[in-house]
C-alpha cells in the first residue's frame, strides 16, 4: 500500500465577497480533487487543540500524527533542524524575517508593509543576513539565512519568556508599534530590530532593489521563540519508510527531526509561482524509490490567504489540481493499491489574512474501498457530512489504518 498526502496549506476559508460570497474551495474549479471526494471519505478534522494559537508548525504536527501539546516547544527550533543548526539546551531559536516597513521617522510609528519583503530571493537574502550577523552577531547571537524571508535567530542561553513576539504576516498594513514587546526579557531583540532599519534601508541589495522597483528588506522582525525539540521517528510511529516534499524550512525541519527523507526541488518557492509539477515528480520519485508514504506540502493558499489575494489563492488550489494530483494518482494506479490524503492544515481566512482555528475538510480515498462521498468538496459540504474528527493527531491512525 502506498501512502500520500497533500497539504493544502491555510486553503480553508470563509465566504469572500470579492468571490461572489463564495470560498476559495467553493470558487475553485478542481475536477480530480472533486472526483475523489465523489468515492471517498469526506469530513472535518479539528487540527488545533483548544487554547493553543493556530499555525501550520501546530497544525501540521497534528496532521502528521504527533499530539502538539506533547511535541510543540515553539515553531522556530523546526526551522532550525533544518538548517542543520544544532541548538543547545538553554538555546533559544527565533525566526527572523525579512520585512518591508514604511519610512516614518520614529521605528514605532512604522506599517508593517510586507512580512515577506516583496518575496526577496534566498541570494539577496542570504546577503542582508550576512550583513546583519557581522552588525548583531556575538557569542550570543548568532544569525542563519534559510529561504527567502524566512531565517533564523539562536540565541544562546537564552529565554522564551520575552512577552508578546507578534508575527509580522498577522499585522499587515498595520502601525507596528503595538505590536513590539515590551518585556524585560526582550530588550535586546527589540533594540535589534529598530537598529535594523537604519542601516538595512542603505544596504546595496536593497538599494538595487528599489532602483528596480522592488520592495525593500529594510528590517529584521523576530518571533516564533521555542526550545531545542524532538520528534520520535515516523517509522517507529507507523510503520512506514516516509518522506517529506516541501519549499519551507518549518515542514522540511519537521521531516528532518521525523527521520523522513527531505529532498530538495529546484524552483520550490512556497508561493504560487512554485514548481508544482517538479513537486508531484519529485513524490513521485521519492515511491519509485522505495518510500511507501509521502507528505506533499503546499504553502501558496496560505500565503495569498495572507496577501489578501483571493484570485491567486483561488488559482493556487486549481493548479495543484492541474499540475500534482494527476501526476500522483498516474502513478499510483499503475501500481496498485493506495491511499490519498488531501486537506489543509488550517483555515487563512482572506477577511483577517492571518491563521483561524476552525476544524478544516479532509478527503481520504482508498482504491480498495471506494464509498459514496461529496458531489463537491468544500468546507460546507464536509460538515454536512456528519464525520468530525475531534483530536487532529489521531486522523493519521485513522488514514493509515493503524486504529
Amino acid at each position: 500500500m502506498k501512502y500520500v498526502v497533500v497539504l493544502y496549506d491555510g486553503m480553508a476559508d470563509y465566504p469572500v465577497p470579492a468571490l461572489g460570497g463564495k470560498t476559495p474551495m467553493e470558487a475553485a474549479k478542481k475536477p480530480v480533487f472533486d472526483s475523489l471526494a465523489q468515492k471517498g471519505e469526506v469530513g472535518l478534522v479539528k487540527t488545533i487543540p483548544d487554547g493553543v494559537k493556530p499555525g501550520s508548525d501546530v497544525a501540521n504536527l497534528s496532521v502528521l500524527g504527533y499530539d502538539p501539546r506533547k511535541y510543540h516547544k515553539g515553531r522556530s527550533p523546526l526551522e532550525a533542524a533544518n538548517l542543520g543548526i544544532k541548538m543547545a539546551a538553554d538555546d533559544v531559536a527565533l525566526r527572523c524575517n525579512l520585512v518591508t516597513l514604511s519610512d516614518e521617522d520614529n521605528y514605532d510609528d512604522k506599517t508593517m508593509i510586507d512580512y515577506s519583503a516583496g518575496d526577496i530571493s534566498s541570494g539577496e537574502a542570504a546577503e542582508i543576513i550576512r550583513s546583519v550577523d557581522e552588525r548583531f552577531g556575538s557569542d550570543k547571537y548568532s544569525f542563519y539565512s534559510g529561504v527567502s524571508y524566512r531565517h533564523c535567530l539562536i540565541v544562546h542561553g537564552g529565554t522564551t519568556q520575552l512577552g508578546k513576539m507578534t508575527p509580522p504576516h498577522d499585522i499587515s498594513k498595520r502601525v507596528i508599534g503595538p505590536y513590539i514587546s515590551a518585556h524585560k526579557n526582550a530588550v535586546d531583540l527589540t533594540r535589534m530590530m529598530r537598529e535594523s532599519y537604519a542601516f538595512l534601508k542603505d544596504h546595496p541589495v536593497n538599494k538595487k532593489r528599489v532602483s528596480q522597483g522592488k520592495l525593500p528588506a529594510n528590517s529584521v522582525w523576530f518571533w516564533g521563540e521555542g526550545t531545542c525539540t524532538e520528534l520520535p521517528s515516523y517509522k517507529s510511529l507507523f510503520g512506514v519508510d516516509a518522506s517529506m516534499i516541501s519549499a519551507v524550512d518549518l515542514l522540511n525541519g519537521i521531516g528532518f527531526l521525523a527521520g523522513m527523507r527531505t529532498p530538495r526541488i529546484p524552483g520550490a518557492t512556497g508561493y504560487i509561482d512554485t514548481n508544482f509539477k517538479g513537486k508531484a515528480e519529485a513524490a513521485v520519485n521519492e515511491l519509485k524509490s522505495g518510500q511507501n508514504f509521502v507528505y506533499l506540502h503546499f504553502e501558496a493558499p496560505d500565503e495569498c490567504g495572507h496577501r489578501n489575494e483571493p484570485e491567486n489563492k483561488v488559482r493556487s488550489i486549481e493548479l495543484i489540481d492541474e499540475l500534482v494530483l494527476p501526476v500522483l494518482l498516474d502513478y499510483l494506479r499503475s501500481q496498485g493499491d493506495f491511499r490519498i490524503m488531501i486537506l489543509p492544515d488550517h483555515p487563512t481566512p482572506i477577511a483577517t489574512l492571518t491563521h483561524a482555528s476552525d476544524p478544516v475538510p479532509y478527503m481520504i480515498y482508498d482504491s480498495t474501498n471506494e464509498r459514496g462521498g461529496v458531489d463537491t468538496i468544500n468546507e460546507n459540504t464536509a460538515a454536512k457530512t456528519g464525520n468530525f474528527v475531534d483530536v487532529g493527531h489521531e486522523l493519521m491512525k485513522i488514514f493509515i489504518g493503524t486504529e
